[in-house]
């Protein structure tokens, strides 16, 4: 093994030691709890109880534990395992000792499940080099050991293939080697990602994504304690990557900044990095321009120069200085960085000091002070006056404030952390710019998430309550993501189970910390604390425990004992929260002033640091107060530290949760920083708080250990020796059986397709009884072979015993007869005898013919096993020459599909041209399309110049902008959650095509299916060539609009004739006017007097008002009488009920308690008279009250009276004037008929228009059910391809059918492609209607524009005549409002209204012209409305085209998808092939094989002839046979041959079709990014035009500040009219009746408007935003003639408010009387229980302590409950042990638990129903309280209502007076209106001239036009011109024909 080896392999061979297993099995070894291991291992000896006896294997002392805290061991097998989820008993114990075995042994990584756990080893280890990366490159999870770039490898790998965004979350305390995994992670991609070849030649965006690390490693890390180069924020590093996997950028975002470590430090710690790096670094001139000192001389660095052994800060300042040139950061910007360190370095030095006298703080030495100006540009008088005495706003002034010594101190620091987080901050944008550059398109993206894990101090503080916020989200990602794989491996292998979403578990501790309302949460809480002006943190945790105090994981602390001010149940364990200076960390406030001063700075990067100095929270809004935290808000808008984070991460949540998450969780194994050296608890706590423990939890609820079905039969089949048939059997079936065999419970297994599912610790159990089986086996054979040796010794010493026997009697023998002299002749002579040789030569003979015996026997049965075999190959050969038939076949129909395909091509190709060409001309014709609507735009503005109040309809715009941002938002989730529901139809996919191998479909359906496809290809042609005649039928209706136009152009000309008409008019109004005004004047004299009875009417308004007050004040006491008697009453009777339920109880009395109820019966008599004598007191004062109202009542029915007789002198003269305005009624009635009949014209054309509309929405309609029906036919394709699919998985099971299936699917391909044509077909065609329709669009356009030109010289009439509009109507409110005060001098004024009469003549006419031209307005109106729908039509039309856009681009995703399937179905056909070639190799072995048989039976058929002539007729025979077999062998070489060559040739075919697929992926590729291209630039527009109407509001603003202006003029003007109206009031009176006429008038117009208003907005459906412009002109409209029926209003109200006090008071009287009869009866009722009161007092304690002692008692009982539960479950633990030790205790067991149970319910049942009552009774109580409460609220709620109306009254009042001073105002500016009026007049003579003269020009630019489109449409039908020839009109001026006709013979487009 290698070095790298060591740290990634585990040595197996002492894992599978065979005594470690034995020792598990025999000595049943388990884990105990240790205070000094954790976990020490131990063998349990005896079993009592609930207790057992463990002897410890490292002491050998025995200890007694109690069972529960017994943990399994798992057996030895699973030592060092790499997935702890693999581990059958998944436990804490477990999980620790297999990190503790992993770790000692070098093996820092181990999976965890998702997890990857990785433990510090605080060394370097040589897993990290090239060679390592090159080892993972590709490798998939499971082959190789557990590393970091295993799971960077998956993450990229899948990436690449899903196509799906990924994530690494890199989560754990500090220390424990976060950054160096994240570094590892972008190191690998930047390896393999990258797109130059080699290190050397690694591009410029790598080496800035390696060299990004150094730069925030050194201003963002820090030495701590724990860690050397800790951390202090967290980031989120998102990398890009292009189409082919190359890294084109990437992104970093940062979290939580630990800025107050820059200004202090705990013990033996440093401040960030850099400030180090700066100070040693540093260079003479870099020292001299910084300014900067030695280590001991700055405050801010608390424990001076701490260095870090091995490691050099000089060094590391040359590196960052290289890393900024690296990332492109001038040298200017470098320096500005510099500065802003130093500049925070001397702000510490910066020393205060307090005066003598007072608290205010002084500066003694400005050193420091200096030195920071110099460095960040600023004034230094100006910086100290801003800290020692800044500007605070009091009210609308400014005053400077002295701050005292503490608040200077705190402004510093808050400065230099400001400071600090900003320049962060702006370092991170910066890297971000240089890391994104890149002009390619990032495909999908690799986020790695580098953020600090779970923290539990002692106490903790806001920083941690944000921290353990994020990894309870991260945590709730984790389950989730986790439990979804769970549930599709069920899925995948048919388990039922109920899907469980344990990321539903840690919710409530969401929602406790960012639920925004009911109730809401901390963070919401303290948002809201911040807004409050004297919160403090206590009012803060006050808040908290009342919201939030019944919350299941809301805990609060114990005073006494607990410094902590709450806490917080996690998921890792209970964390205890101080909230100590919490509301000011949240607020963040900084000294507003010196924050302006380094926004106006002359540095120009300190200026851009501190540019949004409007977001910050000012030092004004905290005061530095005694308490801690206490502070004061004002009322602007600023963004809290705790929105800002719950905002970041919920975008970070949200990426994430789009992303395929994968988590590594890093451990710190001990706080020495010492290697090879591990503290149990402290990493138990962490992998508590990183959620290993918690993922563990979730694996037990489901089945986490799985075994395939072979493995399990082969190891556990020995437990189950009968229970399995002999002969095949399926592996599903026989693990069925062997299960059934083992008597398991069903809930502890499930069996899958293709695994089986265990619960945890049923392997374990299963392994211990194998285990058990195979030692009594072992011990079984161990006996035989002994006694087989032990038998075979001892036949061997018999023999050897026999064998010395013979030898002796031999020797003997011999000796006796070795001197015999025949004995010596007869040895002699024997060997020349040939008797003995005849026996030799027999016995050779013997062996010979035994010999060929053996070899006759084996000729035979080889002869017999060749027959078979031959019998077999001829078999073999029948079906392998049917295989070559169909396979030639298919051949020949492949050629031909090949040759079908390249035809194809061709067409494809010739239609990609096409579509290119029509693409950019599309493209061509959107760019004029958008220029034209900017100019519609224009027009538009230009049209809405002149309209005075636009700002409510701006507000109604911005709202609406905000909902359809959120609209948009919403959009936005449903396309993410669209996109998540395709990741996860892909995957299912995936799982469908695995098993797609398991299912059979039969040829003759897929032919079928492809027959119904080519008939639904046929009806596709038969609805194209319909579409085709719907196309004709088009242009002939266009015909007929040409003609129409022409019409609309005559109606035009009629039009103008009535302006002429209208301008006449006007002129004699002016004359009238003239007139009018003389007779103003003499008007204006007698208003005044009029004013002064108004204001002694107002007098005597104001004395009832104060009469009314009293009245008031007097009924709010009698109300509050009213409420203390019921208050009173309601408690008497219920604690009558009370007494009476204890009185039945306590009858039996004493002769005491007599004498108490005679006492109290005195008392009861005395408090009767009392009541009885407040009783008359109250009704003497009702009735005074009575006289009161009736006298103020009574008064005001006089007024009522009199008000009421001006009334009817103000009806009659309003009859007088209805007479007059029906004459001038019928008047307007002559002009509007003309104008009904231009409008009917208008009407037709507009019908016309939505005629062509309906079509072209019904040709739209058609191209949606073609696109729909394409849409089944793709789905019909996709089951057609998944059959397909099915019958090549078989084929790859049965290799005879692989070839036939193959060309089938050929076939499909074919049809999917002549279906994809037929799309391409369906595509062009509908661009074609397309490119029509805009030709179409294009003529009315330039038909609009002409109409347009029109409209903006009508719209300046418009505008004048709406302005006299509103003058009258002004002059109607003023009127109005003037009715009411004087009609009571009506009287007085008769005579002066006879001597104006004449007068009054003129006016009525004046008003007859206002009443035309305001009819003349709303026809104008009208013709607005018209010509804003046809605007809102085009913009119809426009989103219609970027519908078909969208459209286009679903296609080309379409075809991106088929192009992955046809990608797919070629990976395939490779495997098949791979296949395929196998079956060749294994072909030839057997052929080589058969020759080698065949060669052995030549050689023994030839020893067989030589040997024996009597089997010659056999060995012809076998000749024979021989010859038939080569000759059959020679037949099977060729087929052999045969066979090669058409694999060859599909290997061929499969090569061309991988070509063909590749240019088809290029081209996809290719429209794709031509696609994207488009969308970006629509998108780009869609930003201009955005922008564009930006500008265009703030236009409308300034339009409508010039019209305040004006309207004030107007209003000046209206106080010198007021004059000559005096001299007029009977004229006024009149003018008055006339003007409510014009008021019905204008609620008819009005009406008429809604009805026009109502179809255009059934016709705008879809234009949003002008519909909702011309809501805001009707809404003002509406506001307008509300301020003429103002005054009435008023009135009404003051009516209505009258008669409601009188119901009110009468109301009143009616409820004292009632109160005065139920206190009567309840004197009656309280004589009865007052006597028994201080009876039942006594009673009550007494039964309160009896509660009491109950509520103890009660409380015993829980815990002796909660005791004898424990036993329970203890007892049935104990049960099921025992069940499977021995089954006959089971029935003793059973016996003693239902003893022990019935004991326990009928102690059960005592103590509920304790409870029950005591519960009752607590009720009850409650009950009383919340009546009480109720009763309170009501009367409070009465109170504030009387008070509400008394306010209501006095506002109505002050409307009274204001009214009667506007009335004198505006009488005034009447005149100034007037003369204003003849001006216009003028004006519209004018305008009506060059309006004249534009139609003119109008005229002939239309008669040009239709010269030209008749020239064009006759050279279109002759076929001279392209089809894609366009015609533009000129927009300005007017053009000869002959220059027209010129330019429409061009072919070339004209300019826009």
């Amino acid at each position: 093994m290698s070095a790298a080896d060591k740290f990634l392999y585990v040595d197996r061979n002492p894992v599978n030691n065979p005594l470690a297993q034995a020792d598990w099995a025999t000595k049943k070894l388990v884990w105990v709890p240790s205070e000094r291991l954790g976990f020490e291992c131990g063998s349990v000896k005896e079993e009592r109880g609930d207790e057992c006896v463990v002897e410890l294997a490292d002491s050998g002392k025995k200890i007694r534990v109690n069972k529960d805290d017994i943990q399994k061991m798992n057996p030895p097998k699973f030592s060092k395992v790499e997935d702890m989820a693999e581990l059958t008993c998944l436990n804490e114990a477990s999980v620790l000792h297999n990190l503790k075995e992993r770790y000692y042994s070098g093996l820092i990584y181990t999976y965890s499940g998702l997890f990857c756990v990785v433990i510090n080893p605080y060394k370097n280890l040589p897993i990290y080099s090239e060679e390592i990366v090159d080892m993972y490159k590709g490798k998939k999870r499971h082959e190789m050991p557990p590393h970091i770039y295993a799971i960077t490898d998956t993450s990229y790998r899948s990436m690449m293939q899903d196509r799906e965004d990924q994530s690494i979350l890199c989560t754990g305390e500090s220390g424990a080697g976060k950054t160096e995994n994240t570094k590892k992670v972008i190191q690998y991609l930047a390896h393999v990602a990258s797109s130059h070849k080699t290190k050397k030649d690694q591009g410029e965006l790598e080496k800035q994504l390696l060299q990004a690390n150094p730069i925030l490693e050194a201003f963002g890390n820090a030495k701590t304690v724990k860690n050397d180069n800790s951390s202090r924020f967290g980031k989120f590093i998102r990398i890009n990557f292009d189409v082919n996997g190359y890294i084109v950028g990437a992104n970093i975002e940062t979290y939580l900044l630990e800025k107050s470590r820059a200004i202090r430090q705990a013990k033996d710690e440093r401040t960030f990095h850099i400030f180090y790096y700066l100070l040693t670094g540093a260079g003479d001139k870099l020292r001299s321009e910084l300014l900067l000192e030695n280590y001991n001389n700055y405050r801010f660095l608390s424990n001076g120069n701490v260095t870090i052994p091995g490691q050099q800060d000089k060094d590391l300042f040359t590196e960052t200085l290289e890393a900024f040139k690296i990332m492109s950061i001038p040298e200017d910007e470098q320096i500005g960085l510099l500065k802003v360190v130093a500049s925070v370095l001397q702000l510490g030095n910066m020393s205060f000091k307090k005066e003598r006298h007072t608290d205010q703080a002084s500066m003694p030495d400005n050193t420091a002070a200096q030195k920071v100006s110099h460095l960040m540009g600023m004034n230094v008088t100006d910086f100290t006056r801003a800290i020692l005495s800044p500007r605070i706003k009091v009210g609308r002034d400014y005053v400077q404030k002295a701050q005292t010594q503490e608040q200077a101190e705190f402004a510093v620091e808050a400065l230099a952390k400001a400071t600090y987080e900003r320049m962060f901050r702006w370092l991170v944008m910066r890297i971000n710019k240089a890391l994104d550059k890149t002009k390619r398109q990032g495909a999908s993206f690799i986020g790695i998430l580098d953020i600090a894990g779970f923290e539990i101090f002692e106490l903790n503080s806001f920083e941690q309550l944000c921290i353990n916020y994020t990894n309870e989200k991260l945590q709730q990602l984790f389950n989730h993501t986790m439990f979804i794989l769970e549930q599709e491996e069920y899925q995948r292998e048919g388990i039922e189970w109920s899907f469980i979403d344990f990321g539903l578990d840690l919710q409530p501790c969401i929602d406790l910390i960012e639920k925004p309302a009911s109730p809401p949460g901390i963070l919401a809480l303290l948002d809201e604390e911040c807004w409050f002006p004297k919160a403090t943190d206590k009012s803060f945790v006050e808040k908290v425990l009342q919201e939030q105090g019944t919350h299941p994981k809301f805990f609060k602390p114990k005073k006494l004992k607990d410094e902590a001010d709450f806490c917080v149940i996690h998921y890792a364990g209970k964390v205890d929260y101080k909230a100590d200076e919490w509301l000011m960390k949240n607020m963040d406030p900084l000294n507003d002033n010196v924050a302006s001063l380094l926004n106006q700075s002359t540095d120009k990067f300190v200026s851009e640091l501190w540019k949004d100095v409007d977001r910050i929270v000012g030092l004004d809004k905290v005061s530095m107060a005694d308490m801690p935290g206490a502070f004061k808000t004002r009322k602007g808008m600023f963004r809290t530290v705790g929105q800002l984070y719950k905002e970041q991460l919920s975008k970070l949540m949200a990426t994430l949760r789009n992303t395929n998450p994968n988590f590594v969780r890093c451990i710190i194994p001990n706080h020495e920083k010492k290697a090879g050296k591990l503290d149990p608890h402290l990493v138990l706590d962490q992998l508590r708080c990183n959620g290993v423990l918690e993922g563990i939890r979730i694996c037990r609820q489901g089945f986490p250990n799985r075994i395939v079905f072979q493995e399990f039969r082969q190891r556990y089949e020995i437990l189950t020796p009968n229970s399995i048939p002999k002969g095949f059997m399926d592996g599903k079936q026989a693990c069925v059986l062997m299960i059934k065999s083992l008597e398991l419970d069903p809930n502890l297994y499930r069996i899958g397709q293709s695994k089986v599912f265990f619960r945890a610790g049923v392997l374990a159990h299963l392994e211990e009884e194998r285990d058990m089986k195979i030692t009594d086996i072992i011990i079984s054979f161990q006996a035989w072979c002994r006694g087989y040796v032990a038998r075979k010794a001892f036949a061997k010493r018999q023999q050897q015993l026999t064998a010395m026997k013979v030898i002796q009697r031999n020797c003997a023998a011999y000796l006796k007869l070795r001197n015999w002299q025949w004995w010596r002749l007869f040895t002699k002579v024997k060997p020349l005898l040939q008797v003995s040789r005849q026996e030799e030569e027999m016995q050779a003979k013997d062996d010979e013919l035994s010999k060929v015996k053996e070899k006759h026997l084996y000729a035979e049965t080889q002869l017999r096993e060749m027959e078979e075999k031959q019998h077999q190959l001829s078999a073999e050969k029948m079906a392998l020459q049917e295989q070559l038939q169909a396979e030639t076949e298919l051949c020949a129909e492949a050629e031909e599909m090949r040759a079908r395909l390249a035809a194809r091509k061709q067409e494809l190709e010739e239609i990609l041209h096409d579509l290119e060409a029509r693409v950019e001309e599309e493209e061509e014709r959107a760019a004029q399309l958008s220029g034209e609507r900017k100019k519609m735009q224009q027009n538009i503005g230009d049209l809405e110049q002149q309209l005075d109040e636009e700002e409510a309809a701006r507000q109604k715009l911005q709202l609406e902008k905000v909902t359809l941002e959120a609209k948009m938002k919403k959009v936005e989730e449903d396309v993410m959650v669209l996109d998540d529901q395709n990741s996860k139809l892909n995957k299912e996919k995936k799982l469908l095509e695995e098993r797609i191998s398991e299912f059979t479909t039969n040829l003759t359906e897929e032919e079928e299916k492809s027959k119904s496809l080519q008939k639904l290809k046929t009806k596709h042609e038969a609805m194209i060539t319909d579409l085709e005649d719907r196309l004709r039928r088009e242009e002939k209706q266009r015909q007929e609009l040409e003609k129409n136009r022409r019409k609309l152009d005559g109606d035009f000309n009629e039009i103008h004739d009535q302006i002429a008409e209208l301008q006449a008019q006007i002129a004699e109004l002016r004359a009238q006017l003239a007139k009018k005004e003389e007779e103003l004047q003499a008007a204006l004299a007698r208003i005044e007097e009029e004013a002064a009875q108004k204001n002694l009417a107002q007098k005597k308004i104001r004395e009832m008002e104060a009469q009314l007050s009293e009245l008031q004040e007097d009924l709010e006491l009698e109300r509050q009488a009213r409420t203390k008697a019921e208050k009173h009453r309601r408690d008497l009777g219920e604690e009558l009920e009370a007494l009476k339920t204890e009185l039945e109880d306590t009858l039996d009395s004493t002769a005491a308690q007599q004498e108490l109820r005679t006492k109290r019966e005195t008392e009861v008599a005395h408090l009767k008279k009392t009541l009885d004598d407040e009783a008359k007191i109250h009704e003497q004062q009702l009735g005074e009250m009575r006289q009161k109202h009736s006298q103020a009542f009574d008064e005001l029915n006089e007024q009522l009276e009199q008000a009421k007789r001006n009334k009817v002198s103000m009806e009659k003269a309003k009859q007088a004037l209805e007479s007059e305005r029906n004459e001038l009624a019928i008047e307007a009635q002559t002009l509007m008929q003309g104008k009904g009949d231009s409008e009917h014209r208008r009407k037709k054309a507009e019908s016309l228009v939505q005629e062509l509309q309906l079509k072209f929405s019904e040709s739209e309609r058609q191209r949606l059910e073609q696109a729909e029906k394409l849409a089944k036919s793709q789905a019909e394709l996709e089951s057609v391809s998944a059959v397909l699919c099915d019958v090549e998985g078989k084929s790859v099971k049965a290799t005879k059918d692989c070839s036939a299936v193959e060309s089938q699917l050929q076939d499909i391909q074919e049809l999917l492609q002549e279906e994809t044509r037929q799309k391409l077909s369906n595509s062009t065609r509908l661009r074609q209607l397309e490119d029509e329709q805009n030709n179409l669009r294009e003529q009315l356009e330039e038909e609009e524009e002409a109409k347009k030109n029109v409209e903006k010289q009508l719209m300046t009439v418009q505008a004048q005549l709406l302005e006299m509009k509103k003058k009258v109507e002004q002059d109607a409110g003023s009127l109005e409002t003037a009715e009411e005060a004087k009609k009571r001098y009506q009287r007085d004024l008769e005579a002066s209204n006879q001597r104006l009469e004449e007068k009054c003549a003129a006016f009525e006419k004046l008003d007859k012209t206002k009443t035309r031209v305001q009819q003349e307005l709303d026809d104008l109106l009208v013709d607005q409305d018209h010509l804003r729908q046809i605007v809102s039509n085009l913009e119809k039309k426009q989103k219609k085209f970027d519908q078909m856009l969208a459209e286009e681009k679903n296609i080309s995703a379409r075809y991106a998808e088929e192009r992955d399937k046809a990608e797919a179905e070629a990976r395939e056909k490779e495997t098949r092939a791979l296949a395929l070639t196998r079956e060749l190799d294994s072909l030839m072995d057997l052929k080589e094989e058969t020759d080698r048989n065949n060669k052995l039976l030549r050689a023994e058929m030839e020893d067989l002839v030589s040997s024996t002539d009597d089997v010659g007729k056999s060995v012809h025979e076998l000749e024979k046979a021989k010859r038939a077999m080569e000759q059959q062998l020679e037949e099977m070489k060729t087929q052999l041959e045969e066979l090669e060559d058409e694999l060859q040739g599909t290997e061929d075919a499969k090569l061309r079709l991988e070509v063909n697929m590749q240019a088809m992926k290029a081209q996809y590729e290719r429209d794709l990014s031509g696609r994207d291209e488009m969308g970006e630039e629509k998108k780009r527009a869609l930003v201009k035009q955005v922008r564009e109407m930006e500008m265009e509001l703030e236009d409308e603003r300034k339009q409508r500040s010039a019209a305040v202006a004006s309207r004030k003029k107007l209003e000046l003007d209206l106080k010198e009219l007021e004059v000559g109206i005096d001299m007029a009031n009977k004229n006024r009176d009149e003018a008055l009746k006339q003007l409510k006429k014009l008021q019905a008038q204008m609620k008819d117009l009005i009406r008429e408007l809604e009805d026009t208003r109502m179809s255009r907005e059934e016709i705008l459906a879809q234009s949003k935003e002008t519909e909702k412009k011309l809501k805001g002109m009707e809404a003002e409209m509406l506001q307008m003639q509300e301020e003429l029926a103002a005054a009435e209003r008023v009135k009404r109200q003051a009516q209505q408010e009258r008669d409601e006090l009188q119901d009110e008071i009468n109301s009143q009287a009616t409820k004292n009387a009632q109160v005065v009869e139920e206190r009567r009866r309840l004197e009656a009722r309280i004589a009865q229980l007052e006597e028994e009161l201080e009876e039942e007092q006594c009673n009550t304690e007494l039964t309160n302590d009896r509660l009491k002692k109950a509520m103890l008692q009660s409380d015993q009982m829980n815990v002796e409950l909660a005791g004898e539960r424990s036993t329970c479950q203890r007892v049935e633990g104990a049960r099921c042990q025992l069940e499977r030790q021995n089954k006959e205790l089971k029935l003793k067991l059973q016996e003693l638990e239902g003893t022990v149970k019935s004991k326990y319910k009928a102690n059960m049942a005592a103590l509920e129903a304790k409870l029950a009552q005591l519960e009752e009774q607590l009720d009850m109580e409650t009950r009383e309280r919340q009546g009480a409460t109720k009763l309170v609220r009501r009367t409070e709620k009465k109170l504030k209502e009387v008070i509400l109306q008394v306010d209501d009254e006095r506002r109505n009042t002050e409307q009274y007076k204001d009214q009667v001073d506007k009335l004198n105002s505006r009488m005034k500016q009447l005149k100034r209106q007037l003369e204003e009026a003849e001006e216009e007049a003028q004006r519209a003579n004018a305008n009506r001239r060059k309006l004249q003269r534009e139609l003119e020009d109008a005229t002939e630019s239309a008669d040009s036009m239709t010269r030209e489109v008749s020239t064009l449409k006759n050279k279109l039908r002759r076929g001279d011109l392209p089809f894609t020839v366009r015609r533009t009109v000129p927009r300005t001026g007017i053009e000869s024909d002959e220059e027209s006709e010129t330019k429409s013979e061009t072919p070339e487009s004209p300019k826009p």
